[in-house]
């Protein structure tokens, strides 16, 4: 693999994008941990993702713009190669924010389509398996949750469904699925299904012969679903998780492959679709593409300070 591509052309002493951008500080944080999953896939079986995630988001090309709310310029990013690895930290985590921005942008739309209905907020979960196991479970929990909104007794008449995976204190994989659910207005009426009989449901549709844990929350009435968006459609795998053990790491880039980490269904399905898929754009070009262009700034990764600084001239 090569050696730092951009220390040639960076100067240690040069302002960092996170001295220059407050908001910007995550890209460091994301960057060194795509350079911990590059060097977990190195000399493995996926060493064309340890290559791609080494190179991912090297060089940041940023356009300064007027800042409308505090005055002067922000940066905006212009312009960055991603690798679209599924685990790169960085990719990841532009992934998300691609999703966030759709979600905000597509549910005020359902919410006036269906202005009486109600949202809740459900977690499904299982007892944890072997990571070894985790296609077979996710297969198991897809198959189950299907049933569930196929049951006369199911509420929701759209939902959305994000995938989590958490890596156990022994090494074991946490499958659990986050649901936004669209219910009728009558749901806290005659309907009501108490935290009992959800998890009855959902034990009878995993078939299995114990409680499974599940959180159910409601947004009150008045209240927008948008403030569930970000616990929604974080990370499927958070990055301390991702970092913490090279071989646990393997084997879930090995379990997780090419399967769905967002599944839409009912009535939302026509309005969120495009979150099933991979976004096309991880910078945001609707962002460049309007506005006052005042200028650029490049910034490059510099490994040793684990920092992107400014390019020289």
């Amino acid at each position: 693999m090569s050696e730092e591509v951009s220390d040639g052309t960076l100067n240690s002493d040069a302002p960092s994008l996170s001295d220059l951008s407050e908001r910007d500080k995550p890209w460091d944080k994301h960057r060194s941990n795509a350079d911990k999953v590059s060097s977990f896939y190195n000399r493995s079986e996926f060493q064309n993702y340890s290559d791609r995630v080494y190179f991912c988001s090297e060089f940041l090309d940023f356009r300064l713009t007027p800042d409308e709310s505090e005055g002067g310029l922000r940066l905006k990013l212009n312009a960055a190669r991603f690798c679209r690895v599924r685990h790169c930290p960085v990719c990841q985590w532009r992934r998300s924010l691609m999703w966030k921005a759709k979600a905000y942008q597509v549910l005020p739309k359902i919410v006036e389509a269906y202005p009486t209905h109600r949202w809740l907020f459900v977690t499904l979960t299982v007892r944890n398996c072997p990571i070894t196991e985790l296609r077979d479970t996710l297969t198991w929990m897809h198959e189950s949750f299907k049933r569930l909104t196929k049951l006369k007794a199911f509420p929701a008449i759209g939902w959305l469904k994000s995938t989590e995976v958490t890596r156990g204190k022994d090494g074991s994989a946490h499958p659990h699925f986050h649901c936004l659910l669209l219910v009728q207005p009558g749901y806290f009426g005659k309907n009501y299904l108490k935290q009992a009989d959800w998890v009855d449901m959902w034990r009878r549709c995993l078939r299995i012969d114990y409680n499974p844990v599940l959180d159910i929350q409601a947004v009150k009435k008045g209240r927008q679903p948008m403030e569930l968006v970000p616990e929604l459609l974080k990370y499927c795998t958070k990055e301390s998780d991702l970092t913490a053990d090279k071989e646990w790491f393997l084997e879930l880039t090995r379990q997780m492959h090419k399967m769905r980490a967002i599944a839409t269904g009912g009535v939302l399905k026509e309005y969120l679709k495009e979150l099933e898929q991979e976004p096309n754009d991880l910078i945001g070009q609707d962002e460049t593409e309007t506005g006052v262009d005042e200028g650029h700034l490049y910034f490059g990764w510099k490994r040793k300070d684990k920092k992107y600084r400014l390019l020289s001239d």
